[in-house]
């Protein structure tokens, strides 16, 4: 299953989001690739997701106040409960024109009903609001 990787989020990195030493906290980045991870499965149901498993997750380059994180998400594999995602995560210098690689992680993620149990996602909608 060889999709073509989207952009699933682009945010801002702030001054609240730095440690001590003036880069960005890595939890931070983790919280933008989970979130990028529902966002890619958004696309194939629209239920509750929940997170199951996040792989290694090496930082390849610091990220810095001011840069332009971008989050991209590509489906390696679609069970019929959950779905595998890669999310590759760039960050464009702020000052400059340079993009550096700064992670990548694997994220699956199952579709639950309102009850917390897993459920296809091809079904109808079960999550309203």
């Amino acid at each position: 299953m060889e999709q073509e990787r989207a952009l699933a989020l682009r945010v801002v990195m702030m001054p609240r989001d730095t440690n001590v030493y003036g880069t960005v906290f890595g939890g931070v980045i983790l919280s933008y690739i989970d979130q990028a991870g529902f966002v890619e499965c958004r696309r194939h149901g629209r239920h509750r997701w929940v997170t199951a498993s996040m792989d290694r997750v090496d930082f390849k380059a610091p990220v810095q106040v001011g840069d332009i994180v971008s989050l991209y998400a590509r489906p390696t594999r679609m069970g019929t409960k959950s779905i595998t995602v890669q999310i590759d995560v760039e960050a464009e210098r702020y000052a400059g024109t340079e993009v550096a690689h700064v992670t990548q992680a694997t994220v699956t993620l199952v579709s639950v009903g309102p009850d917390g149990r897993p459920i296809p996602f091809r079904d109808p909608p079960t999550f309203v609001g």
